[in-house]
């Protein structure tokens, strides 16, 4: 498969011939946050309301919207999502797995699904992860990676 660029900009890759297999792709990445926000997290103490389930929710419909997202990005039929999260005393840590039965992979779509669960809780949480000038020196998005991908 080639994909072409000329001098008028840049097109979809055709994926018409490929046939339909099953793809499932696992991303993660992590969130450094001050302790206390990540014990307030955990009590469920933000202002906003439920970090994890608003980021889930996020998550879930990022990777439904992808190809609205990405230019050149085939919008697929998703058949399953799944997002979890992992607390540790310094941050989070969010997985997206991501399954279609389709022509093209989903590793967009599970990287696109971390990316907005983690921007969902720094907005979420950002109230108390600034500091006396308004900034955050204690908060981090990082590692942001395809970790398995699946093509049967």
């Amino acid at each position: 498969m080639l994909t072409h660029v000329d001098e008028k900009g840049v097109k979809m890759v055709d994926i018409s011939d490929k046939e339909d297999k099953h793809r499932e792709c696992i991303a993660r990445g992590f969130i450094k946050l001050k302790p206390s926000t990540v014990e307030a997290i955990s009590k469920g103490e933000i202002i906003k309301g439920d970090v994890l389930t608003t980021a889930q929710v996020a998550a879930i419909m990022a990777v439904k919207n992808t190809s609205n997202i990405i230019p050149l990005c085939h919008p697929i039929p998703i058949t399953g999502v799944n997002v979890e999260f992992k607390i540790e005393r310094d941050g989070i840590e969010v997985e997206v797995r991501v399954k279609t039965t389709y022509k093209t992979g989903v590793e967009m779509e599970a990287l696109t699904g971390v990316s907005v669960a983690l921007l969902t809780i720094w907005d979420m949480v950002k109230s108390i992860e600034k500091d006396e000038d308004g900034q955050y020196p204690d908060t981090e998005i990082r590692s942001i990676k395809v970790v398995s991908k699946v093509k049967e």
